[in-house]
């Protein structure tokens, strides 16, 4: 039987640990899924180095976000870790990992229509004002997707 694909956004909050919790818990002793965690950072601006003035500085502050987003990188390696010594067999955890172009929302509904997954773990984050304009991911998300298993982790 082939494996069920899950996705699981992540970003480091207290309600997607939240949602990591949920499908340790409830996916970990299972052999059939495999689990894709997905993380969209912001992508470091391009920089003309020709120009003396300006650039060591400019240059020093994207060699610190450069290092910022290896952090972050090396962070959901062990989400990835946490998940492995929970019981997912290590050959069906995957990340990934990129610059994002688009709203969030939008990079997770593309990847999740490019890899055609089986469910998608999303959290529910608190309220605050702002969402209330913006519109939640989850919501938004949710509302794009067709033929798709969704589960809110509130």
């Amino acid at each position: 039987m082939a494996a069920q694909k899950l996705l699981l956004p992540y970003n480091f909050s207290d309600s997607d640990r939240k949602a990591l919790d949920f499908v340790i818990s409830t996916f970990g002793h299972r052999d059939d899924i495999e689990v894709t965690i997905f993380h969209a950072h912001t992508p470091l601006p391009s920089i003309d180095v020709s120009s003396e003035n300006v650039t060591g500085r400019l240059s020093q502050n994207i060699n610190y976000l450069s290092q910022k987003v290896s952090e972050v990188e090396t962070s959901l390696q062990e989400v990835r870790v946490e998940l492995v010594r929970h019981g997912f067999s290590n050959d069906r955890v995957k990340l990934k990992f990129k610059p994002r172009k688009k709203e969030i929302a939008a990079e997770i509904i593309d990847f999740h229509a490019s890899e055609k997954f089986n469910l998608l773990v999303l959290n529910r984050k608190a309220g605050r004002i702002g969402r209330f304009f913006t519109g939640s991911v989850h919501a938004k998300v949710a509302a794009a997707l067709r033929n798709a298993t969704v589960c809110i982790v509130c």
